[in-house]
Parts: structure tokens; C-alpha cells; sequence
């Protein structure tokens, strides 16, 4: 696709929260975004006026004059009510993209409402926090039509480091489930081992740099040990919607016949969490379960 033809896609972006506010900057950054919609008016007028696009009246009202709709809402119910509201002004041969996390029956239920006014849809889940939705490097799933992936891939090259199509509508999210899957395997492990090390009585910064460049290193130990080992657990990923998600996982297990046991503890441990109110807190909100009693 030529510089000139990139030029004329114009996007929209639908759903400004942590996420979707740095992804739509990125997509500014692109000179793609002509418009904006947020359930919350407020946040939808100042990120325009900040960017310089259109903030749309309503979702059909921005599906109307934009190439590409973009999606980033919290939850299923709320990707099939933005999906509803823009189909009286979705035009034919527009792509919608649905970067939220939902199962892949609502990807494909959506998929269909799409494909019935002569459009095109894609699951495009992300992963890479706060911090890659900021800096453009979200490593991006993609299910859907290749030909769909190719027209809108200026636009997710905006936002991710790492585009990868993983088959038809609803593979996206079956990516992203094993990814949520992981994710919370790799909490309960960095927990518990963090709150064994400080039990200890090591230096936990000494130990986090350490480990962090060995073979169990990674990017929640790396990201969010620091800011564990002292009590702070600012979102990041809200507890509550890595919970969301992992119902989600869930549900596909249950329907495959799989157990998911440390999924499950993890769904546990979250309950008790999101039950004394820290909800909205980092999922390494976990660590308060396993340090150490003062």
C-alpha cells in the first residue's frame, strides 16, 4: 500500500479508557484518526481537542464517515452494544476492528451483524499493558480475513511492534485467552516466589534484578516487582478485568472438557481480593495474599 493511499484511510476510535486513550494518541500519531466516541462524553471531547480530530455525536454518527472503526471497550456486553449503535451508519466495505477482550463467540456474533451490512470485521486483542499501548509496541492477535489484516494493517502498525494473523474470526481471542491463561500463571508464580524471597529477609531489589536476567525472567517480574515489593499496585491491568478475562477462559475450557487448575486458583485468589475492594487495582494486587505478615 503506497504513502498516498495510507493517507486516505480515514479511522475512528470507540472506547477511550487506560488502553484505548494511548492507542488512539499512536493512531493521531499515524495521521489515520479523524474521530472519537466515549461512553463517558468527557474523555471523548478532551482527547479531540487534544489530537485535533472530530468527536463524534455517537457511534453511527462516527462508523458514517470513517474507513475503519476501532474498538477497545471492557467487556462482551459492551463490544455487542457499541457493535449495535454503529450499524445504522456503517457503510459498506468499512472494517471493523475489535481490539477489547471477549470470547470468540462474541467475536463471531459481532462478526456477523458486521458482514450483514456489507462489512468487514476483525478480533484483534492485544497484549502488552499500559506501557505498550503507550509506547506503540502491543503485540497484536489477529482473526479474521488476511485480505481484512492487509487493508487495516497501516493503522495496527500504529499501535503494535508485533501484528500476527492467527486464522479466521475468532482466533484473535482464542490467542488472547491462552496469553490471559499464562498471564495469571506467571502472577501467582512471581507472587509467591517474591514473597518467599522477602521472607527470607534478602533485598528484594537485588533479587528482582538478578532473577530478571536469568532463565526465569520476564516482563511482569522485570515491570511489576518493584512496585509490588514496596505496596504499590497501580494499574497496569485491573484485577477485576483479568478476572473478567479468565471467566472467559473459562467457559472455553469448561466447553472443551479441560481443566484449567492454576487459572483457577487465580480466579480464587482474585475473588478474595476483589471482594476486600481492591478491584480496580494491578492484578499484582496478588502479592498482598502472599507476603509476608507484618
Amino acid at each position: 500500500m503506497n504513502t498516498e493511499t495510507k493517507k486516505d484511510i480515514r479511522a475512528g476510535f470507540i472506547g477511550l479508557g487506560a488502553m484505548g486513550t494511548h492507542m488512539a494518541r499512536n493512531v493521531a500519531r499515524g495521521h489515520f484518526l479523524s474521530s472519537v466516541w466515549n461512553r463517558t462524553e468527557a474523555s471523548a471531547i478532551t482527547l479531540s481537542q487534544e489530537l485535533g480530530v472530530q468527536c463524534a455525536a455517537s457511534p453511527a454518527l462516527l462508523a458514517a464517515h470513517v474507513d475503519v472503526i476501532l474498538i477497545c471497550v471492557s467487556a462482551d456486553a459492551d463490544v455487542l452494544e457499541v457493535i449495535h449503535a454503529l450499524l445504522p451508519g456503517l457503510r459498506p466495505q468499512s472494517i471493523v476492528v475489535d481490539m477489547s477482550t471477549v470470547s470468540s463467540d462474541t467475536a463471531r456474533e459481532a462478526a456477523r451483524l458486521v458482514e450483514n451490512k456489507g462489512a468487514d470485521f476483525l478480533d484483534a486483542p492485544v497484549t502488552g499493558g499500559v506501557e505498550g499501548a503507550k509506547n506503540g509496541t502491543l503485540a497484536i492477535m489477529v482473526g479474521g480475513k488476511l485480505t481484512t489484516l492487509e487493508k487495516a494493517l497501516p493503522i495496527l502498525e500504529t499501535m503494535g511492534s508485533r501484528i500476527v494473523h492467527m486464522g479466521e474470526v475468532g482466533a484473535g481471542q482464542a490467542a488472547k485467552a491462552v496469553n490471559q491463561i499464562m498471564a495469571a500463571g506467571i502472577n501467582e508464580a512471581v507472587t509467591e516466589a517474591l514473597a518467599f524471597g522477602e521472607t527470607l529477609g534478602l533485598d528484594m531489589r537485588k533479587v528482582i534484578d538478578v532473577v530478571s536476567s536469568g532463565a526465569a525472567g520476564n516482563w511482569f517480574l522485570e515491570k511489576r516487582g518493584p512496585t509490588m515489593t514496596q505496596g504499590i499496585f497501580k494499574p497496569g491491568f485491573k484485577l477485576a478485568l483479568h478476572q473478567k478475562d479468565l471467566k472467559i477462559c473459562k467457559g472455553m475450557a469448561d466447553k472443551l472438557g479441560i481443566k484449567l487448575p492454576v487459572t483457577e486458583m487465580a480466579m480464587n485468589d482474585y475473588a478474595k481480593l476483589i471482594a476486600e475492594g481492591h478491584g480496580d487495582e494491578d492484578i499484582s494486587a496478588l502479592y498482598r495474599l502472599k507476603r509476608p505478615s507484618p
